[in-house]
């Protein structure tokens, strides 16, 4: 594999994998000289030395058994001979402790043997016959001096010791030359070490001042000529994979910002576009508004008073000569009163429905109960006439304008009283409850009810679902219930669940003011009686 294609990570493991060879390898050789340093110190201190210690008492040990032999040899007394016998007893003692301490030598442990031997027979042949001799013959002054013969083993075995002496002294001085040596070794691979650690200092920091400062930098100024506005700049990053795969990373966010800011551009000019045509359709709409306020207010003048004249003759017409002409006559007469009345009944309902949000006084805390209350006041004489029970339960107060919401809820229980069920006492019930920001109400009556498929067509204006002769109306009042619904930031529609009647849902918004305002549950739905019984006091 191509090592200039490595990762950072990778080409950093390398570089540590060799550096901790070396010093690995440099660790080893140290702990082989160290060890090899030690032995010889330890053979040096504590067996060369000593051993050439013992070649000094040797002598001396040697030299006090001829002393000793002698004196013995010029008196003939026994006590004489303690100092020989004590020096035979450590010249053992010492060559004993000689032999263990070069133990692992073997040619100074044979010349150890050859001193051993030496001082053996120097015993054997001089020191003893003539200890024996005095013993026998007693002390005698001639017998006491040397001979040739004694002088040479004595010789012998002094020079037996000397040998020992230089081979242990020139065995020291090696191993000494030995552990100066390892000591230099160790010196060596310990400088060693340290250039190899210099070394990958120097070299991890040339690696990451090629491959990650400079393409870092490189990278950077890149970026900063995009942040300075140039997006069409193409960000391009070079050493290892991970900073080539970033700056990859970051072109790519650079052409998708691009891509956004190009969509962002045109976006805001269609929105300038869409602002013109809406200052336009504004400057439309206040032109249309201008003629709809002319228009209502020729409707609420100009219409309505040759309508009223119409209507008032008709009238003078059916009361003067009815029954003076014929059946058919008075039915014409009886149609134009109709007509000219459901006409000012359609144009009051009309001006009512283009009125909604346009002339208002403004929102203010609303109590429903009461506007529920006065509203089914209005309805007091069908509510007699037909036994209708009107119940509610604890409704909240809401923002709003009383007059809208008042016909709101005139419009939902005159139209389930006006299409009650024949066969059916009118049962009408407002409930309510919280749904998160919104008050849901309902109203609900057992009436003829709407078939599904319609229920979205009764909020249309002027639409009607059933002929004008069976039930009267103009077919607005749903249209202006809806309006005043959306009018008040809410939506209104028909629950398809309910199978028997009429289930109207509406929702208005919980007022700012009070958030966490909630029904209670406990003020749920009262009892037919005592709902119906309070209503009646309150319209009393």
């Amino acid at each position: 594999m191509n090592p200039t294609r490595w990762s950072l990570w990778r080409r950093i493991i390398a570089l540590c994998a060799v550096v901790a060879g070396l010093l690995g390898l440099i660790a080893v050789s140290a702990t082989v000289t160290a060890a090899a340093n030690r032995a010889d110190t330890t053979k040096v201190m504590d067996r060369l030395t000593p051993a050439l210690v013992n070649t000094e008492q040797l002598n001396s040990q040697l030299l006090r058994q001829q002393t000793s032999a002698r004196t013995f040899l010029l008196t003939g007394r026994e006590s004489d001979l303690d100092t020989y016998k004590a020096a035979q007893q450590s010249e053992t003692e010492i060559l004993a402790d000689t032999e263990r301490l070069l133990a692992d030598e073997p040619a100074l442990l044979s010349t150890v043997h050859d001193v051993a031997a030496a001082t053996s027979r120097f015993r054997r042949e001089i020191t003893e016959p003539l200890i024996a001799q005095t013993r026998t013959d007693g002390p005698s002054a001639e017998r006491a001096t040397p001979t040739a013969a004694s002088r040479a083993v004595y010789t012998a075995a002094s020079s037996e010791i000397d040998a020992l002496r230089s081979g242990l002294s020139t065995r020291r001085d090696t191993v000494a030359a030995e552990v100066r040596s390892s000591g230099n070794v160790l010196i060596v691979l310990l400088a060693f070490a340290g250039i190899v650690i210099i070394f990958a200092g120097v070299a991890l920091a040339l690696l990451l001042r090629r491959l990650v400062t400079r393409p870092v930098t490189e990278l950077a100024a890149e970026v900063r000529i995009v942040a300075g506005g140039n997006y069409d700049h193409a960000i391009t990053g070079g050493g290892p994979p991970e900073l080539a795969a970033l700056a990859s990373d970051v072109d790519t966010m650079r052409r998708r910002i691009n891509t956004e800011l190009q969509d962002v551009v045109e976006a805001r000019r269609l929105v300038e576009e869409a602002n013109r045509m809406l200052e336009q359709q504004a400057a439309e709409l206040t032109r249309s508004n201008r003629d709809l306020e002319q228009f209502a207010y020729v409707a609420s003048h100009d219409l309505q008073e040759p309508l009223r004249k119409v209507a008032s003759f008709c009238q003078l017409l059916q009361r003067r000569y009815a029954r003076q002409l014929d059946e058919r006559a008075d039915q014409y007469i009886a149609f134009a009163v109709d007509g000219a009345q459901r006409m000012q009944r359609l144009i009051n309902d009309l001006l009512a429905f283009s009125r909604i949000g346009r002339l208002t006084s403004g929102f203010a805390d609303i109590d429903l109960n009461k506007v529920v209350v006065d509203s089914a006041e209005q309805f007091e004489s069908q509510r007699e006439s037909t036994s209708a029970e009107i119940t509610f339960v604890d409704l909240p107060v809401v923002r709003g304008e009383e007059p809208l919401l008042g016909a709101l809820f005139s419009n939902l229980i005159g139209n389930a009283l006006k299409f009650r069920h024949p066969d059916r006492t009118p049962h009408i019930l407002i409930d309510c409850q919280q749904v998160g920001e919104e008050y849901e109400f309902s109203v609900e009556d057992n009436g003829i009810g709407i078939e599904p498929e319609f229920a979205d067509k009764v909020f249309v204006i002027f639409q009607r679902l059933h002929a004008k002769d069976a039930y009267p109306g103009t077919g607005i009042g749903l249209a202006i219930a809806k309006k005043i619904v959306e009018y008040h930031g809410g939506r209104i529609w028909i629950d398809p669940s309910q199978t028997e009647g009429t289930l109207f849902r509406f929702t208005l918004p919980v007022p700012v003011s009070d958030p966490a305002a909630a029904l209670s549950s406990s003020s749920s739905v009262a009892s037919s009686s005592a709902s119906s019984s309070s209503l009646e006091e309150s319209v009393q």
